[in-house]
């Protein structure tokens, strides 16, 4: 419909008492044009609901018709400042509208009597979560919540700066409008007032306040709001609670999490959104105790443009439903490995802290000059703002301070030394430019304009000159500060620098520290973001375990992402999300602080695949190809001839279960591959085997058309090697291939051309066994002759070394066919984690919540 001067009025009336309400209010004034309003209005809700990005909903149905410019205030001045004052376009704001908008379309309407709500907002690591929830707040406000309770983190610094972020584009916009109930210097204490009579002498305005998780500050909340409790003046207030790393202290703590419910449990008319980009701990809450499980909606937020996340710098695994391959999973070759041997001048052994005097390694040494090199680049380029190197090795507090007095000596002695023109450290710095920009060349970022060291070099001194180096953890007082432009800091600490607390300008990361849990572990990865004129510069140097660690963890956290969009298309809950979370076979490990994890996991729909490799080992290699050459040989007998493959090899059908699972039994993966974990396989078979599924098997040896790289004997028969040089900088404990299947491997027993399968994506296969009669209940199991010596290919030669193995590799790969979503987890079990080095959350939470001063 043509919309006229009045629709407004009449969708505010609707927005805020219900469409029911607007068409009695208004139904004789408009006469035949009430139809059309309510079907412009209904349309409107309904864009919203089909609109990105992706929601998990429960039965409640959207209602909120996004933001109404001529009678909202808090918005539209929210939406102005992002365009006047910090110049974004309309392709930057539009994202944020519309998620905020689908966040509050989501939540009950605040005109209702009581209401609990709980939702999640997935984002990214350093990727505008805090944009995001400050729009919601500002529409909330827009629509009747009267008070706002941001729950920041554990942490000084974090609450700072998100009180800093809110002060600035909520209450600097609309002064008159906002009750602030805490402010940057000072966390919250009860107003001299009683919150009855603030909360309501006030009730003009929106009262804010921003919260650390601590628990002598959610007791001080707690008490407060109790009058108001008792005076029923909570009853008649619509509450927004925002808790913003939700996945810290909120889930499966002694102490914060209890009071943060106690709370909750005090509002009537509440709305509780969770806030994080590692939701493992959020859902593994069980959906069905009062708890903070996100029972109304789980929103997937978009990725930003220009954005770096994990799988950019770490690559990842292809996932079902993804559509990306090859050099798209790669990731950029930004990780440099800290030897095992440097681990002991790095931190201390065990808790034994005392003593500890930590040294510039020569991969510390190299990180630093690199820092320096980088942020001269970027002054090269025209670049003036700030510029950040996180040194993380240890939580302990002593740990950092006795790192400060190398590095400042490293820093005056590099000034003096390119004072003096010293043509040593020149040459030296030379270098390293030179090897670290073939490794990533500008070239491979469009927007990045190539420097040369003749450039670089005329910024050097001024660099190092200015560099600060700042002790940033929970006591100290040289903290980071970007009150002042282009400062350039060297920052060592622990968790104050790894949750949350956005650091500027990162560009170089020494990282050593171990972590129990991957949502811990990926919240510790500060270098994510964005990086607009320098995303060549970034560099991590970090340990070949933590290296795999994160590129798993990239594969887990794409995969989640791609749930999310797939369980909303099938129309499934936010509990039934839960439930299939945890039956991922991969999530197991990612379980926190005793979060249950499945005893019985669903591998329905998947494939799984060896990547990783023991070269050294010749025992654990032959054990596995003397398991392959029993596995053929009883095939042989078994199922008889073997077809011929297109691309070489054998394929054998109807191969009775018995044999697979024998050989699952005995072929040993290596520890990193948590999905390959025999004994979850096997129980799955088994399950699946009761309900007559996969009692037949396909089994395939995808060998080489030819001999060129030597053949070895599996059940009698000679089969080509093939090969499959590993990634650089990785083995002899974990040599690793990346990928070991082909995409049309897939279906190499359903008959497909390998061309026609290559042309098809992972969703396509997957339905092509799920519709085919045999294929649908029969599993695939693949095994790779790999060429103990195998080459990179020439086109690969800069990322890819040699394999170097002491025996043949067999590689093994399961395609399993069904559902991805089926299956249900029977019971739970403790997560394993041992022999995983911990710093436990609980334990940093005591130390924190003995503060006097918090």
């Amino acid at each position: 419909m043509q919309v006229d001067d009045f629709f407004p009025v009449f969708a505010k009336w609707a927005r805020e008492q219900g469409l029911d309400e607007a068409r009695r209010r208004f139904g004789g004034v408009l006469g035949a044009k009430l139809d059309d309003y309510v079907r412009e209005y209904e349309e409107r809700v309904a864009r919203i609901e089909s609109d990105d990005p992706p929601v998990l909903h429960g039965p409640r149905d959207p209602w909120y018709p996004g933001p109404n410019d001529d009678s909202d205030q808090y918005w539209p001045a929210l939406r102005a400042f992002f365009t006047d004052q910090l110049g974004w376009d309309e392709d930057r704001v539009r994202p944020v509208d519309r998620a905020s908008t689908k966040v509050v379309a989501y939540t009950p309407r605040p005109e209702r009597s009581t209401w609990t709500s709980k939702g999640l907002v997935v984002g990214y690591v350093q990727s505008g979560k805090t944009t995001n929830f400050t729009a919601v707040i500002a529409k909330a406000a827009d629509v009747g919540y009267k008070l706002v309770i941001v729950l920041s983190g554990i942490h000084n610094g974090l609450r700072r700066q998100t009180q800093e972020r809110l002060d600035q584009q909520l209450k600097d916009l609309s002064p008159t409008a906002w009750l602030t109930l805490t402010d940057p210097g000072a966390d919250f204490y009860a107003p001299a007032m009683q919150s009855t009579a603030l909360l309501h002498d006030q009730a003009s305005k929106v009262a804010i306040c921003v919260v650390k998780k601590n628990k002598t500050v959610l007791k001080r909340l707690d008490k407060w709001l109790e009058d108001a409790d008792k005076q029923r003046v909570l009853a008649d207030l619509p509450v927004l609670v925002i808790d913003d790393e939700a996945d810290q202290a909120s889930v499966q703590t002694a102490t914060i999490n209890p009071l943060i419910r106690r709370i909750l449990a005090k509002l009537p008319r509440c709305t509780y959104v969770g806030y994080t980009a590692t939701p493992f701990a959020n859902v593994l809450i069980d959906p069905a105790a009062d708890d903070l499980y996100p029972q109304d909606f789980i929103l997937n937020l978009p990725r930003p443009n220009g954005y770096f996340g994990t799988d950019r710098i770490f690559g990842r695994e292809a996932v079902e439903g993804d559509e990306a391959n090859g050099a798209d999973l790669d990731g950029h070759d930004m990780v440099r490995i800290i030897d095992d041997s440097e681990l002991v001048h790095l931190r201390p052994v065990g808790r034994q802290v005392a003593g500890f005097t930590p040294e510039i390694t020569d991969s510390l040494e190299s990180a630093i000059r690199w820092f320096w090199l980088a942020t001269a680049a970027r002054r090269a380029r025209g670049d003036t703002g700030h510029s950040t190197m996180l040194i993380h090795t240890a939580v302990k507090i002593a740990v950092h301070e006795a790192f400060k007095e190398p590095l400042v000596e490293v820093r005056d002695d590099a000034l003096r030394r390119l004072g003096d023109g010293d043509r040593t450290i020149l040459d030296e710095l030379e270098a390293l430019w030179i090897a670290e920009t073939a490794r990533v060349p500008a070239s491979e970022f469009p927007e990045v304009t190539a420097t040369s060291f003749t450039e670089v070099r005329e910024h050097l001194t001024d660099v190092v000159g200015a560099t600060r180096v700042v002790l940033d953890n929970c006591r100290s007082d040289d903290r980071l500060d970007y009150s002042q432009p282009g400062q350039i800091a060297i920052a060592v600490g622990g968790n104050t620098l790894s949750r949350g607390l956005t650091l500027e300008g990162l560009v170089v990361s020494y990282f050593v520290r171990a972590a129990q849990a991957y949502d811990t572990l990926l919240q510790m990865a500060r270098w994510f973001g964005f990086r607009p004129g320098y995303e060549d510069l970034p560099r991590i140097w970090m340990t070949a375990q933590l290296e795999a660690w994160f590129r798993h963890l990239a594969t887990v956290e794409h995969e989640i992402r791609l749930d999310i969009e797939r369980y909303e298309q099938q129309g499934l809950t936010p509990r039934q999300f839960g439930v299939r979370i945890r039956t991922h076979p991969v999530l197991r490990i990612t379980a926190k602080m005793g979060a249950a994890c499945p005893a019985y996991a669903s591998y329905g729909g998947r494939r799984i695949q060896t990547r990783y490799f023991i070269e050294h080992d010749a025992g654990w290699l032959r054990g596995n190809l003397d398991a392959a050459d029993e596995l053929i040989r009883d095939t042989r007998a078994a199922a008889g001839i073997g077809e011929d493959l297109p691309n070489g090899g054998l394929l054998y059908r109807d191969v009775p279960a018995e044999l697979v699972e024998r050989f699952i039994g005995t072929y040993t993966s290596h520890p990193d591959s948590p999905d390959l974990d025999p004994d979850l396989i096997l129980k799955y078979v088994g399950k699946q085997r009761a309900s007559g599924s996969l009692d037949r098997w396909s089994v395939a040896v995808m060998a080489a058309t030819d001999d060129n790289n030597g053949t070895v004997r599996l059940g009698g028969i000679e089969f080509g090697r093939i090969t499959r040089a590993k990634l650089s900088g990785t083995g002899p404990d974990r040599a690793d291939i990346k990928t070991l299947m082909s995409k049309e491997h897939r279906v190499v027993d359903l008959g497909f051309d390998p061309a026609a399968a290559r042309a098809m994506n992972e969703t396509a296969l997957m339905e092509a066994r799920n519709t085919d009669a045999d294929g649908s209940v029969r599993g695939l199991l693949l095994l790779y002759p790999i060429d103990p010596a195998s080459q990179p290919d020439p086109r690969n030669a800069r990322t890819r070394d040699p394999l170097a193995a002491h025996d043949d590799v067999i590689g093994l790969a399961l395609v399993f066919p069904g559902n991805a979503d089926a299956g249900q987890v029977e019971s739970y079990v403790a997560a394993d984690l041992s022999g995983v080095q911990i710093e436990e959350e609980e334990a940093e939470l005591a130390a924190l919540n003995g503060e006097d001063d918090p």
